[in-house]
């Protein structure tokens, strides 16, 4: 949306009551958008799939047989790591990937192509608070767990067998503070080189393998 004046009230009050976020956003940006320049000042942005609730997600959990087992994105903004994330998560067996409803990228046309198929058959929740979905998860017995290149345990000094949602961060300023500190622990990945840290889509999949290993029980 160009703005919030009085032309658009009715539009914005509308979208507040079905929760859908608005963003402000400045011209160039409906130019590069719509390049027909055919806007009319509002833009709406359709998500590949519908989303799912929490209790749905936990719910296929139950069903299967399984603990919860879900990946919590804090702030992925590119698309091309978000469809990495899904492809990696659904390969896993994660029953549900979790967004938060701003500064993060949603699931795009982008997302779909780069997962691979992996949007066709994996949960997606998108959430207003990504902590008070914490709090919610940890109510019902999960154990959540950020990962943090600054953490004191490695991820595989962790027992991952049980009911948990692993937080990742997004591009560039990982988990926000306030994120991490709901979380029951801090975990990281061993880095051997001199880089000390990896894209979300490749530190997804070290950990979320790690998690598949130990239900395996150590079986590669």
């Amino acid at each position: 949306m160009l703005r919030t004046d009085r032309q658009f009230a009715d539009l914005l009050h509308l979208a507040k009551a079905k929760r859908i976020p608005v963003h402000i956003e400045p011209p160039p940006v409906f130019d590069r958008l719509v390049p027909s320049g055919h806007h009319q000042g509002v833009i709406a942005l359709i998500a590949a799939k519908f989303y799912d609730t929490t209790e749905q997600i936990l719910e296929q959990a139950k069903t299967r047989g399984e603990p919860p087992f879900l990946v919590l994105l804090d702030g992925v903004e590119d698309p091309h790591n978000l469809g990495a994330v899904l492809r990696t998560a659904e390969a896993a067996g994660v029953h549900g990937v979790f967004i938060p409803e701003r500064r993060a990228v949603g699931l795009t046309s982008v997302v779909a192509k780069v997962s691979a198929g992996a949007l066709d058959h994996i949960s997606v929740g998108r959430v207003g608070n990504l902590i008070r979905l914490i709090q919610s998860l940890k109510e019902t017995g999960l154990w959540v767990y950020g990962l943090d290149p600054q953490a004191n345990k490695l991820h595989t000094d962790i027992d991952l067998t049980g009911p948990i949602a692993l937080v990742l961060g997004g591009e560039g300023e990982g988990i926000r503070s306030s994120v991490l500190g709901e979380c029951d622990d801090r975990i990281r990945i061993r880095m051997q080189g001199r880089v000390q840290s990896l894209n979300v889509s490749a530190a997804a999949a070290v950990a979320l393998f790690e998690v598949v290993r130990q239900r395996r029980g150590g079986a590669v």
